[in-house]
């Protein structure tokens, strides 16, 4: 009883410091729109690690971030990581060395202020609608073309079940497999217990991270369904082992 009082003052805490922090990079990050791409992502993610340098400490959260040395100089990567609360995509996105986007549902775009920043960091996508799946897909190529990282969670949604890792969707690996760029998995830890699902409102702080694996060559495989399966036993074996 005592803790879930606790938490839930910790909640109204860290959404104040999350959003005073969020207004003091808003317009700097608004502004990096007048730039081409991919200089335009690279300022974005420099001004969202000042933010979360900030936000994190304000929030009694520490992070740890493993296997960067994976990522080799001159290449960029499809990034797939696990999904386990709200609290991924503030560690994922400036966890990552060098520019990157995330895929969001659209409705993300719609919040007030916060909208602004999801816009600059996010290729949006309508699930609803076929035709923007596609142009998003095609977006992401894009994206990739650029020389930008792709950060995809193939499981599509948090992880609200008892088992580590849920199903993957095909998109991040048709991606791979279509463009030839290399595939990095990358372990989440940590944010299921600080945002459990379960609870509303509750914030427990303590430490977050990031671990990134060996890159994953699509050339290697024959389908889709090969690769798919076999960076999801790659996640799996190294998330329950820890």
């Amino acid at each position: 009883m005592i803790k879930n009082i606790i938490a839930r003052i910790l909640a109204v805490w860290t959404a104040i410091a999350f959003i005073g922090t969020m207004l003091i990079f808003l317009i700097p990050i608004w502004v990096t729109g007048i730039f081409g791409e991919p200089s335009s992502t690279a300022w974005m993610i420099r001004f969202s690690r000042m933010w979360m340098a900030l936000f994190f400490p304000l929030s009694l959260i520490k992070v740890k971030i493993n296997g960067k040395e994976n990522f080799q100089k001159g290449e960029n990567y499809i990034v797939v990581c696990n999904h386990n609360s709200f609290m991924d995509v503030p560690l994922s996105s400036p966890g990552i060395p060098g520019a990157n986007k995330t895929i969001a549902k659209v409705e993300m775009s719609r919040i007030p202020l916060f909208g602004i920043i999801y816009k600059r960091g996010a290729v949006l996508i309508n699930r609803k609608d076929e035709n923007n799946r596609k142009e998003s897909y095609q977006k992401m190529k894009d994206v990739l073309n650029m020389g930008i990282h792709m950060c995809i969670y193939p499981e599509g949604t948090r992880n609200k079940t008892d088992q580590p890792l849920k199903s993957f969707h095909d998109g991040a690996f048709r991606l791979s497999m279509d463009t030839g760029k290399k595939i990095i998995p990358a372990i989440i830890r940590g944010t299921k217990e600080m945002l459990p699902t379960n609870k509303t409102f509750y914030f427990w702080p303590g430490t977050i991270s990031m671990q990134f694996l060996l890159p994953i060559d699509p050339k290697e495989f024959s389908n889709l369904n090969a690769l798919k399966e076999h960076v999801h036993k790659v996640m799996i074996d190294v998330y329950t082992s820890y």
